[in-house]
């Protein structure tokens, strides 16, 4: 028994030193993980890519370096960007590649320096490898010398680069430290050009077209020939040197100016307003009045210059009598938020009559960005003249309502426009309740289903509605309660009519039924 213990614990022993050695070894690896090697290291300078299909296995680092970063999965279509304008026909060329084998494409003449791309099949991977293409000026180019891959790549790069800085938009120079002009695009040689006096060429040191000295940043304008041009500079720091663009303005310029011009207008249109105007912004501080806002308010303008809250510049009005006095303060500011409230929903709209005599209409309206705009109008005048209207209205009623006799006064469409007690008594209706049911023509009906049969009702609804020049006459009807009624009718001015009924006490009926009385009528 003793024996197996001994065993069993030499065995686990083992055991564990086999597992932490297993644990070193991988800790090991992790920190110091194995370089794959690549089939290309023996010759890093050489230009070399390895595909199976469109997919790079593995690629040389001088040809890394030729292509944009990437997967390797795309590898394929950004080759054939790279090197397709340099090698006519790269595509196709490489398709009947299975046909030949291997196949040698020389680079176009302009290429510099020249190119030769090579390419087989090997164990079904395509292997292209890029050489230096022989010169007349250098036949015998040592390997290694010079990297004609990387040399093309410079060259294409600087081109590209020559190319965007010639045809862009952007006026572009450098100034050395004491500001001569060293180096400048084709839009500010252009420029430049123009601005030469007749008969003089371009010639170094290049013209000096803006004067930088105002700032880093600022908007300049250049008098050239066609008329004036603006730009916005920047100027950047390079070392001991400085890099400069400017930027067409023109557009910004005419917006500006635009805009500059439109609130001319517009404030001169408010100072020749006669309604009040104050604006507030979201947070509630006066941005903007007009001078009505101080005569109408009796504000002195430091104050509004000031920019006072909402609730300042109302209480300046509370202290000044031109808000109506409330009952106590606290429904004061309740009335104050509820003014603020209903403002900005835009439906804030009221009429104060203040104690000094005066009567302001006051709207209160949204503005974007949280805005606010109070409109204080003057209605004074106009309250008034609607007053003493109403009073001679109300005089005018009150003496047609003293006439004993029915009047009724119609329009020159036939709409009643007037009428009097004694009419309303007479006929058992005041059709001032509804004047605007109240026609000629439905009085007519009135009237005739009230009196015995006739046709004076419908003389008078064709003399009322009749234009051009009308006789005053006038004619007699019997009321269904044997009353008679002598109904006169008289033009008046503007095409109007005026209708009077009067009862005639001078021949009374014995007093019937009105059934008895239409039977007699009517035979």
């Amino acid at each position: 028994m003793g024996d197996l213990a001994m065993i069993l614990g030499m065995v686990l022993a083992a055991f564990l030193v086999a597992l932490s050695a297993l644990v070193l070894m991988q800790a090991w690896l992790d920190r110091h993980p194995a370089r794959v090697a690549s089939i290309f290291d023996l010759a890093p300078s050489q230009v070399a890519f390895l595909f199976d299909g469109e997919r790079l296995i593995d690629a040389s680092p001088a040809a890394r370096s030729l292509l944009p970063e990437g997967e390797d999965t795309r590898a394929w279509g950004r080759l054939m960007a790279r090197f397709g304008p340099d090698f006519p026909g790269l595509a196709e060329r490489l398709a009947s590649l299975p046909r030949s084998g291997q196949i040698r494409i020389a680079s176009l003449p302009t290429t510099a320096p020249p190119l030769v791309l090579k390419a087989e099949l090997r164990s079904g991977l395509l292997h292209l490898a890029l050489e230096a293409g022989q010169t007349e000026a250098s036949p015998h180019q040592r390997p290694g010398q010079n990297d004609a891959a990387t040399a093309a790549a410079l060259q294409q790069e600087v081109q590209a680069q020559r190319a965007i800085l010639s045809r862009a938009p952007v006026l572009m120079w450098k100034e050395a430290a004491d500001g001569a002009v060293i180096w400048a695009n084709h839009g500010y040689l252009i420029r430049a050009v123009e601005l030469l006096p007749d008969g003089e060429d371009l010639s170094w040191p290049l013209p000096k077209l803006f004067d930088t000295a105002a700032g880093s940043s600022t908007r300049l304008k250049l008098q050239m020939p066609s008329g004036p041009e603006w730009f916005d500079l920047v100027r950047l720091p390079a070392g001991e040197e400085r890099l400069c663009y400017a930027m067409a303005a023109d557009k910004a310029v005419q917006a500006e100016t635009a805009l500059r011009e439109f609130m001319q207008t517009l404030t001169k249109t408010f100072a020749d307003l006669p309604i009040g105007l104050a604006i507030f912004d979201r947070s509630r501080c006066l941005q903007m009045f007009n001078p009505a806002l101080t005569d109408l308010t009796t504000l002195p303008p430091e104050m509004l210059i000031a920019r006072p809250s909402l609730n300042a510049f109302l209480d300046a009005m509370r202290a000044r009598s031109m808000i109506p006095e409330p009952r106590d303060y606290r429904s004061w500011r309740k009335q104050l938020a509820r003014l603020e409230e209903e403002a900005s929903m835009g439906i804030f709209e009221e009429t104060w009559s203040l104690p000094g005599g005066q009567t302001y209409r006051v709207i209160g309206r949204p503005h974007p960005n949280g805005a606010l705009a109070f409109m204080f109008e003057d209605i004074s005048t106009e309250m008034t003249q609607t007053r003493r209207y109403r009073a001679d209205l109300e005089l005018g009623q009150s003496v047609i309502d003293a006439v004993e006799d029915g009047v009724a006064v119609f329009s020159q469409g036939g709409q009643l426009v007037m009428s009097n007690a004694a009419y309303a008594q007479l006929w058992q209706h005041d059709p001032q309740v509804l004047l605007s049911e109240a026609s000629i023509t439905t009085l007519s009906d009135w009237w005739r289903d009230h009196s015995a049969p006739t046709l004076l009702w419908d003389d008078a609804t064709d003399f009322v509605t009749s234009a051009g020049d009308r006789t005053p006459w006038e004619g007699d009807v019997r009321l269904l309660d044997g009353r008679l009624i002598s109904c006169r009718f008289r033009p008046l001015t503007g095409g109007a009519t005026l209708i009077t009924f009067r009862h005639q006490v001078a021949a009374p009926l014995t007093a019937v039924s009105d059934s008895r009385l239409r039977e007699e009528l009517m035979a």
